[in-house]
């Protein structure tokens, strides 16, 4: 994740900092779109560990989306992140 201008540079940021976080880290998956207005990452993880993603009043999901966001301006690229809620089974 060194090289500098790598195209999935996002989604391997998010992807890394999420396992690091998340009790499950092999359920983690996290899928890259593009459209017209930029890119879009998909995060889903374990329904045991939405709390650990989103954090207390949703810091930790702000902190993610602030950074991809300096991510992407590095790169010209609008990131946003979409956190899935998992569904119970």
């Amino acid at each position: 994740m060194t090289d500098e201008g790598h195209p999935y540079a996002d989604q391997e940021f998010v992807e890394f900092v999420v396992k690091q976080i998340v009790e499950k880290p092999e359920e983690v998956v996290v899928e890259r779109e593009i459209d017209e207005m930029g890119v879009l990452l998909t995060l889903k993880v374990d329904k045991e560990d939405m709390g650990k993603i989103i954090g207390k009043s949703g810091q930790t999901a702000k902190a993610l989306r602030i950074l991809l966001r300096i991510i992407g301006s590095k790169n010209n690229a609008r990131v946003n992140l979409k956190i899935v809620e998992p569904e119970e089974e």
